[in-house]
């Protein structure tokens, strides 16, 4: 039997923690209904044996529903990629994972950072101002674990919101938003500390999160903190 990519269970937990509406069915493929959550979760993927005359299937799919002809490309989905290049697709915004033990993030300085459930307003707003909007805040509400807002607070003010959610021993942190006036004063950094430590006494033994390639400084960060990276996915887009 072969062996499981070392990046199948990242991409379990980013499934269960930022989910779509809706999974449709096109033959071999799955076909994520996004409703504005993003651009994984607006993706099609293969979930059976695939001949690249199918691809049109999840075409049909997503034209349907009112999204870009878009698929999502994990390491393992070598033959599907080069399939997908020779049709034109452009390969976009490639990602990459990084991981950590929670044990190996000091606890975050006190009155630096407040977990909570539901949403506060404030951590609306810090979302709202970094383009994080209601589709997104969908998808939060959407997931059925356990699940947290880490609120921020900067030199006395509201800096920083992120959306951590738990799955098997991950816990996956999304939406991290820090106010441009409030940046390079270590909000980041207490960010990832309160959602280590909040993962920990929930269960979870990693923290994990997704980046873009090109947020030099995000991964900056990351690498700062102990964060390792164990693979990069991307996508790509019918133009």
């Amino acid at each position: 039997m072969t062996p499981p990519h070392p990046m199948a269970p990242f991409a379990a937990a980013m499934e269960a923690t930022w989910p779509a509406r809706a999974i449709h069915s096109a033959g071999p493929w799955a076909v994520r209904q996004g409703a504005g959550g993003g651009k994984r979760v607006s993706a099609a993927s293969a979930h059976g044996d695939w001949h690249p005359d199918d691809i049109a299937l999840a075409e049909a799919v997503q034209t349907g529903l009112g999204q870009d002809k878009l698929f999502v490309i994990w390491p393992w989905d070598r033959a599907l990629d080069a399939a997908l290049d020779a049709k034109f697709y452009a390969k976009i915004e490639p990602v990459v994972a990084y991981t950590a033990p929670v044990a190996s993030f000091a606890p975050p300085l006190r009155m630096t950072s407040f977990p909570h459930w539901p949403p506060l307003q404030i951590a609306k707003d810090i979302w709202a101002d970094g383009g994080i909007l209601a589709g997104r805040l969908a998808v939060m509400e959407r997931v059925s674990g356990p699940k947290t807002v880490v609120l921020g607070r900067t030199e006395d003010k509201p800096s920083a919101a992120a959306f951590v959610a738990l799955h098997a021993s991950t816990a996956m942190i999304h939406a991290v938003e820090v106010r441009d006036t409030l940046r390079r004063k270590g909000a980041g950094r207490q960010l990832l500390a309160a959602a280590a430590l909040w993962g920990a006494q929930h269960g979870a033994d990693r923290l994990a999160l997704a980046v873009t390639h090109a947020n030099s400084g995000a991964r900056a960060l990351y690498a700062s903190l102990g964060m390792q990276p164990v693979g990069e996915y991307h996508y790509r887009l019918k133009v």
